[in-house]
This record gives C-alpha cells, structure tokens and sequence, in this order.
C-alpha cells in the first residue's frame, strides 16, 4: 500500500484534533474529488512499518482525540491488510482514541456482505472503527455545510452500535465536544 500524506493535527475529519491517514489507491472516481492524485495506487510513498511508527507518535499527545483513514479508498481490498495491521496496534498502544474511516462504499451493500475481499480482514477492520463515514462523494449532492462529510447522501455510522443491533445506527455527537472517547 502506498499513501498520499498524513495530516497531524486535523480538525476537518472527525471530532477534535486527529492524525488523518490519506491512502493512496480509489476505482471510485467521483466526480468532483478533492484528492483525485491519490486515485492512483502508485501515488505517494510506501506504507512502511517506520510509517506506522510515525503515526503511533503523532497519536500520542492526549490533545489527540483519534485517527481518521481517508483516500483514495481505505477500505479497497489492496489497502485494507495494511491497515488492519496498523489499526491493530493503534487499538493496542491507544485504547481510549477513537478510529474514524471514509469510503466510497456502503456500508450495507458492499462492506458487509464481504464484497470487498477476504471477510475476515474486513471484519477485523471493523472492529476497530467507532465510525464510519459512508457512500461517493455525489457532487451534485455537495452541501458545505454539513458536518464530517462532503455532500448529503453520506453516512455518518456508529459502527460498535450498528454492528450489535444488526441495524444501522447513526452517530450522534451526543457525546458532546468535550468526550467522544473510546467507550
């Protein structure tokens, strides 16, 4: 896997200040991407383990709330053994952060019925997500004002709470600014 950059201090893409993870590699080609070079699986530099060790330190202040994987395509069958093994020790080193991804995909019609290579590495992916952010950019559908996502048919997925009920459950910033820690 190769990636397009890391951010480590992100306020756009999750609650509070995160370390965001562009991977390089998306077959999706919305129109309207705002990253269209990281459409290419070439683009950028290799994910390496010094790669992930970089991340691991920029997680570590406690002003950083959590991680957040965004493309390209994270959740592309190329790119997610690569980071199921960083989300691994992310889970291991930083219990309390909390994991956000994008995708293309949906949630329900192509992530969980295991259209997106070996189930068992999708679903140990999942396992590590507090939220998912879901569905193609539509540019038709941008709207600036909405938060987290680009335009409105995306999905903001809790996705412990969806994955125990069988249903999918909508993330509310309940939570409120203050938390939105790992329960």
């Amino acid at each position: 896997m190769n990636y397009a950059t890391i951010k480590n201090c992100d306020i756009a893409n999750g609650p509070g200040v995160r370390v965001s993870l562009f991977v390089s590699g998306c077959t999706h080609h919305c129109k309207g991407c705002f990253n269209q070079e990281a459409w290419d699986f070439a683009y950028g530099e290799p994910f390496t383990r010094q790669t992930e060790d970089t991340i691991l330190e920029m997680l570590r202040p406690n002003y950083i709330r959590g991680l957040t994987l965004l493309g390209g395509e994270p959740f592309d069958p190329h790119n997610q053994p690569a980071i199921v093994a960083l989300l691994r020790r992310v889970r291991q080193t930083y219990p309390e952060k909390t994991i956000w991804a994008f995708t293309g995909y949906l949630f329900d019609r192509d992530i969980l019925p295991g259209k997106l290579g070996p189930w068992e590495i999708t679903r140990e992916y999942l396992s590590y997500l507090d939220v998912l952010v879901d569905g193609p950019f539509i540019e038709e559908k941008k709207n600036l004002t909405l938060r987290f996502r680009g335009s409105e048919n995306q999905r903001l997925i809790d996705i412990p709470a969806s994955m125990a009920s069988g249903e999918i459950v909508s993330w509310l910033d309940w939570q409120g600014e203050g938390k939105g820690l790992r329960k």
